[in-house]
């Protein structure tokens, strides 16, 4: 159920100006008050504190519990801009992703919070009942996901991290004293860092540009950590298809499958 104004109206009191935040769910507002301004959310993960702690999202104000026992976090607003998708090569965003997937602290609260290390396996399990609810699949699903088994044992690492899991360059934002922030942590996992980091060098970084990137990210561009990347982003992709096959999206739905033709054919090369 989505959150109502009149709650957030008692909950903050009078002069308030609410209005949504914008969002799929429905969830999050901005409310104004002469020279404040807030963003607030209903039930955002405890996660939430530690992130506003490490400088990684806008300042955490304060958390309320409501009578029903929904929670409303408020947030600093962030004056800012999304990054463009030009920007994702900016050493800014390989430092901060480093420093993400480095956090102990932010790998112990999710540990906490009860977080399981997401495996190759439960990725190829969510894959193939995705499959089996499909009336048919297309050949080079069935392909890529034969690719995926044959190489899960392979690309096993034992370094688990905080991944994001959607590093889409609208997640990032700069904000108007240069500050960069990456939001939007619902769907945060503990998994290899390969898992990010594939998804966010194949969509927008020239790949002359890897080595380069990943340097400033804090790591060596070696063949292992190619395959790791490649595994994962064929992995997203073919759950991309799926995403928006089943809401009827039909262009997105044959974008992605052409990338998939595309990162597939990739996988002869990487040795």
């Amino acid at each position: 159920m989505r959150l109502k104004v009149n709650v957030l109206e008692h909950l903050l009191g009078k002069g308030w100006q609410i209005m949504p935040a914008g969002g799929a769910t429905g969830e999050a507002y901005q409310a104004k008050y002469e020279d404040q301004t807030l963003f607030l959310k209903r039930n955002s993960s405890p996660f939430l504190a530690v992130l506003s702690a490490e400088g990684i999202v806008p300042k955490l104000l304060w958390t309320k519990r409501l009578g029903n026992g929904d929670v409303i976090t408020a947030q600093k607003w962030l004056n800012g801009r999304e990054l463009k998708a030009s920007e994702m090569n900016n050493d800014a965003v390989g430092r901060l992703l480093g420093r993400i997937h480095g956090s102990s602290e932010l790998l112990d609260m999710l540990k906490r919070l009860g977080k399981k290390p997401l495996t190759p396996e439960l990725i190829i399990d969510e894959i193939e009942a995705n499959i089996q609810s499909e009336q048919e699949c297309p050949p080079k699903i069935k392909e890529a996901v034969s690719y995926l088994k044959m190489q899960k044992n392979v690309i096993h690492h034992d370094k688990k991290v905080v991944c994001h899991c959607d590093v889409n360059h609208n997640n990032w934002m700069v904000s108007e004293t240069n500050e960069l922030f990456l939001i939007d942590w619902d769907g945060a996992m503990i998994a290899d860092p390969a898992l990010d980091l594939g998804l966010l060098l194949y969509w927008y970084i020239p790949r002359d540009n890897w080595a380069q990137w990943l340097s400033v990210y804090g790591v060596d561009l070696t063949v292992d950590l190619q395959r790791r990347m490649h595994w994962y982003i064929v992995a997203q992709t073919i759950q991309s298809v799926f995403w928006h096959g089943q809401r009827k999206q039909d262009a997105e739905k044959e974008y992605w499958y052409n990338f998939l033709k595309q990162i597939l054919r990739e996988s002869y090369y990487i040795n």
